[in-house]
């Protein structure tokens, strides 16, 4: 079944914010194996000039994974999951994701493309703060290998 054209533009909001913990950006460093000491010590982090600690740039994975999964799991867009694999992934920041932010996101489908006997489907994930400031745009592109 191939990936649905008419579903470019579409939009997955999450279906509630997320709360970034220092819990969670401590869990994230060790599973990435980064010890840096901005992401596990507020005082570490003060001295940088952060308000708390920062989480790792590739974070943000974490904040598209229920708008992707609502996307991919809709079955009138026509993925295949046994065939994903990761393609691309992209970070766009306006600033450091910091331990007490609470963001909305939303996943936005843009871009379905065949190519070589696979299909590309381009997620981006935009977070804002509770405020409407920009925090961080994810991308990730899947490709869905032919039979």
């Amino acid at each position: 079944m191939a990936i649905n054209p008419d579903y470019l533009g579409r939009e997955y909001p999450a279906p509630e914010v997320y709360e970034v913990t220092r819990g969670k950006i401590r869990e994230f460093a060790e599973a990435i194996d980064d010890l840096n000491p901005v992401y596990l010590d507020r005082a570490s982090a003060k001295a940088m000039g952060h308000p708390d600690v920062i989480a790792p740039p590739t974070f943000p994975v974490i904040l598209g994974m229920a708008g992707s999964a609502l996307a991919i799991a809709d079955p009138d867009l026509g993925v295949d999951f046994s065939r994903v694999v990761h393609g691309d992934q992209g970070f766009h920041y306006s600033r450091p994701l910091y331990a007490g932010d609470v963001l909305s996101t939303v996943t936005r489908i843009t871009g379905i493309k065949a190519l070589g006997g696979n299909e590309l489907l381009t997620l981006e994930t935009v977070a804002e703060a509770a405020d409407g400031e920009h925090v961080v745009t994810a991308s990730m592109m899947l490709v869905v290998r032919g039979s």
